[in-house]
């Protein structure tokens, strides 16, 4: 190879590595907060909020119409030391933000909660139902074992958006909204 076609090549691995550095940065931005096991008289609850879900390009996105959805994954797992830990509960739930530009309104749909949609004018309101988690049944009491480990797990993701074919070119940018949280787990001992 020619000493143009190694600078070539060496251009292009340091545009994919700053690429992929730029993405996984982007990606970093948004994070739960605010994780909270607990327990009513019946059932074990999560609480949990997103911060950094919206940036600037997909609020003004959901402003002009197109929807957004975020999903949440939460895991039980009975922690064993001398075996596989035992997955008690999966749950994978949904929130979707609609504008209604007539109406001048924003419809939030929350899967797992009987209310939704909710209607609200604020923009930031509308936000805060989105990140936003209270009081989500994971599990039973019955079904957990007195002095024994368990841990929860929970992540957020923006879902992909579907849109209209012709749409496709004209908002190409929709792609840089991906986000994903890690993995975040708290331990505790029912």
């Amino acid at each position: 190879m020619n000493r143009s076609g190694q600078r070539a090549t060496g251009f292009l691995v340091l545009v994919i590595l700053l690429l992929s550095f730029h993405g996984l940065a982007m990606a970093r931005d948004a994070s739960l907060t605010n994780i909270i096991v607990t327990n009513t008289r019946d059932d074990l609850l999560v609480y949990l909020s997103v911060e950094g879900a919206f940036t600037k390009k997909m609020e003004d996105a959901v402003k002009n119409g197109v929807p957004a959805s975020f999903s949440f994954f939460v895991k039980l797992y009975r922690i064993r030391s001398l075996w596989i830990d035992k997955k008690m509960a999966d749950l994978t739930i949904t929130h979707t933000i609609k504008y209604n530009s007539l109406k001048k309104e924003y419809a939030v749909s929350r899967s797992w909660d009987s209310n939704s949609p909710v209607v609200l004018q604020s923009f930031d309101a509308a936000k805060k139902l989105m990140t936003d988690i209270d009081s989500l049944k994971v599990i039973p009491l019955a079904l957990l074992e007195k002095s024994k480990r368990y841990q929860v797990q929970a992540k957020a993701k923006l879902s992909r958006i579907t849109l209209p074919y012709h749409l496709h070119n004209v908002l190409f940018f929709l792609s840089l909204w991906d986000f994903e949280t890690d993995w975040y787990t708290i331990d505790f001992i029912y």
